[in-house]
């Protein structure tokens, strides 16, 4: 007569391995999660503030060099206005336009967030102050009139 003994050491030995492979895949997840919060910050977020920035300082030279051509062709008696179009948007997100004084110094400041670029307007801050603000959406315009521009 056979007799057919089973021992707990086979019961354990299913158990032990399925435990292992939770044990080894719940590590994996955790680490695959850790992974995808660092590879955005590292990997996307900052090449896109960089294209951002390289992006806003053309933008501003482009700005920069329309407001100095109107001033060229700028009439003693006159107005004149001038449309242009600047992309809408730069890495998927907009942007705001200011040009202002900044001490003795006329500047395009292109600016969205934390990124932002200041552009110089050579030489006609002093004789012609150029103010005013535009997002990156639609056309812009730029004005110039010679007998000025009333605040309010």
């Amino acid at each position: 007569m056979m007799r057919l003994c089973i021992t707990e050491s086979m019961n354990e030995e299913g158990v032990t391995r399925l435990m292992e492979y939770i044990i080894i895949t719940g590590v994996l997840l955790l680490l695959m999660i850790v992974m995808m919060f660092s590879v955005n910050a590292s990997l996307m977020e900052g090449p896109a503030d960089k294209l951002r920035y390289h992006a806003f300082v053309d933008i501003g030279n482009g700005i920069s060099t329309r407001i100095v051509d109107l001033y060229v062709i700028s009439p003693d008696n006159g107005t004149i206005t001038t449309k242009f179009d600047i992309p809408d948007d730069v890495a998927g997100r907009g942007y705001f336009v200011d040009a202002a004084l900044e001490g003795a110094d006329q500047v395009i400041q292109v600016q969205a967030g934390d990124i932002q670029s200041k552009i110089a307007i050579a030489g006609i801050g002093a004789t012609k102050g150029v103010t005013g603000s535009t997002t990156s959406a639609g056309w812009n315009m730029i004005q110039y009139d010679s007998k000025g521009f009333q605040e309010g």
